[in-house]
């Protein structure tokens, strides 16, 4: 016979993040505030690993166990924010969501006037690990822009562009067609930094009007 040392749950910041509560970044502040209890004692240590039968409380309230993990397609209209709470009191992405959705998270963020596929988990830990830059997922957008854009400086963005000492990775981006005064543009992308799409066209002279993930 062999001795097997037990198998140890999640981390605390991780549970929290697989039961939907936050991502995991904002699970350890919530620890560093003191809003989470283990068995009726508040948790000190990020080092806290949550077993089965262990009761866990944020702000008093007690956290369902992590159910399995989901995933969801959203498509986001033009005007609803990526956020749970807005400061600026704008209708959030999570209030028109369907009844009887769980607490969910969103992978990354569309900005306010931005549109399209927008990704949702229940699990928080999973969220994080698909945001990440080196998960590299290729990032498709069509952009409405204001003039007719050159093709070289198009082409060139395949290299990468600085823009105010910010670097950005290679963007494959091509003219699909000319309308009046817009042209329609088709780009993919994989670091999918904030904003970049708006600010590299911008750099080109370029002001989008629509932009759709």
């Amino acid at each position: 016979m062999t001795d097997e040392t037990p198998a140890r749950g999640d981390r605390i910041a991780k549970w929290l993040a697989r039961a939907g509560v936050a991502s995991r970044r904002d699970a350890e502040r919530m620890l560093t505030e003191g809003r989470v209890r283990l068995n009726n004692a508040v948790v000190t240590h990020p080092a806290t690993f949550v077993e089965p039968g262990d009761i866990v409380q944020v702000d008093g309230a007690v956290i369902g166990a992590p159910e399995r993990t989901r995933l969801w397609r959203y498509h986001k209209p033009d005007g609803l924010v990526t956020t749970h709470r807005d400061p600026e009191g704008r209708q959030t992405v999570f209030e028109r969501l369907p009844p009887g959705m769980p607490r969910v998270v969103s992978i990354g963020r569309l900005d306010l006037t931005s549109e399209g596929l927008l990704l949702l988990t229940n699990d928080g830990a999973l969220a994080r690990r698909l945001e990440l830059p080196s998960t590299g997922w290729l990032r498709r957008y069509r952009a409405r822009v204001n003039g007719r854009p050159d093709p070289a400086a198009l082409a060139a963005l395949a290299k990468g562009v600085t823009v105010d000492g910010v670097r950005y990775g290679p963007i494959e981006a091509g003219l699909d067609s000319v309308r009046g005064d817009n042209s329609w543009l088709s780009l993919s992308l994989r670091e999918g930094k904030n904003r970049e799409v708006r600010r590299v066209l911008a750099h080109l002279g370029l002001h989008v009007s629509r932009l759709i993930r």
